[in-house]
């Protein structure tokens, strides 16, 4: 069942169930903040202070970063991750192949407001999936008359039973950058989270898994070989106005990503996809 569905401010999402799970996407920023197969807890973390208003990003669920990641490089005034999350996305289409399957077909094309941030002609295509497994693919072609470059992200926030019971496995012996220390490091055996973390994984060869208390997420991607591991721990979730105090303990971010060195070149008429896949 595909339902279209407003709040009471008039933030437009739609509403996925069928015999496989349940799941909630709003239009701007084709933005997946819910996904939860029948009889488990969800997936995604979403934060309960989260804003649902036209032009505020949704802290949780799986926003798309584009056509940047971060800051932009040359005008820090610019909107931080890029301005897809914040932008109206079109369905395009919707299907549901059989009674397990739900598929969704959302775009975002150039236009008088995106030129005057980033001036390109382009088409975003976002495909999701939902399934036994949780499917998101970022498409982006040029047309453009001219090459332009993208650093992009799928910012997946998990859902975890607590910070000190997870560990993310497949990122041994792999090179990342540390924003907080601006320093390159390479990573030994799996990840704990003990403190604030944010950093870009480079040349990912591996399947991620994130292990948790009561269950395992498997992360397969494609078009990508960086991958972002971010907490904001507990000084920097007081400073955020839309997480609470404590919300650093349930989540973490692994993020598949076109980052840093992994920045795409697209010439005219190129197009370049970006998908994560979710299993538990």
């Amino acid at each position: 069942m595909i339902t279209n569905t407003k709040s009471s401010n008039g933030f437009e999402y739609i509403e996925i169930e069928n015999n496989s799970a349940t799941a909630k996407i709003a239009l701007q920023g084709a933005h997946l903040f819910h996904y939860q197969k029948h009889d488990t807890q969800p997936l995604l973390w979403l934060s309960p202070k989260s804003h649902f208003e036209t032009g505020k990003a949704i802290r949780g669920g799986i926003p798309i970063c584009w056509p940047w990641f971060g800051k932009h490089n040359d005008d820090a005034s610019l909107p931080q991750h890029g301005f897809a999350r914040t932008s109206l996305f079109t369905l395009l289409e919707s299907n549901e192949p059989d009674e397990n399957t739900t598929e969704l077909f959302l775009q975002l094309q150039s236009s008088a407001e995106t030129l005057a941030l980033w001036p390109y002609e382009f088409e975003v295509l976002v495909r999701i999936i939902i399934g036994p497994a949780l499917t998101v693919a970022l498409s982006t072609k040029n047309v453009d008359s001219r090459p332009f470059t993208i650093t992009s992200a799928l910012h997946s926030y998990f859902s975890v039973s607590h910070i000190n019971k997870v560990s993310v496995q497949g990122l041994d012996k792999t090179e990342y950058w540390d924003s907080l220390t601006d320093e390159n490091n390479i990573q030994h055996g799996d990840i704990h989270i003990r403190e604030e973390v944010d950093r870009v994984y480079q040349k990912v060869k591996n399947d991620l898994m994130l292990h948790d208390q009561n269950r395992t997420i498997h992360i397969t991607t494609k078009g990508s070989s960086s991958a972002v591991v971010w907490n904001p721990w507990s000084n920097k979730s007081k400073r955020m106005t839309d997480m609470q105090d404590d919300a650093y303990e349930t989540m973490l971010c692994i993020e598949t990503a076109n980052a840093l060195a992994d920045a795409q070149n697209l010439v005219p008429g190129e197009e370049h996809t970006l998908q994560c896949s979710f299993n538990s």
